[in-house]
């Protein structure tokens, strides 16, 4: 009955990938939560949403998310989901949140 509507779904379907926000520095950080970021983002309590597109779209101004685009074009990912409780990805750079920004 539903099997129509949940193709066409799946067919829409983009890769999203969760990651810490340990991996953006504080003035990135800063900038998701403000909703600053040079590309398409969408913040929440604990993070943000940020579209990256598949192929990518556009190269954040930012250093720390333009290397971040990077790798998840590679893996094919579309959307990565920063989150303060999310893992923290082996390979990826740690900023510690004292740290200043780029």
């Amino acid at each position: 009955m539903h099997t129509l509507p949940a193709t066409g779904l799946r067919q829409q379907a983009e890769m999203l990938a969760s990651l810490s926000l340990k991996h953006l520095s504080s003035a990135t950080r800063d900038k998701l939560a403000d909703d600053d970021l040079s590309v398409n983002a969408y913040p929440t309590d604990c993070g943000g949403f940020v579209y990256v597109g598949a192929p990518k779209y556009r190269v954040p101004s930012e250093p720390d998310l333009a290397m971040l685009f990077e790798v998840a074009e590679s893996a094919g990912v579309a959307w990565l989901m920063f989150d303060r409780e999310a893992a923290v990805i082996d390979g990826l750079p740690v900023f510690d949140s004292a740290e200043p920004g780029p």
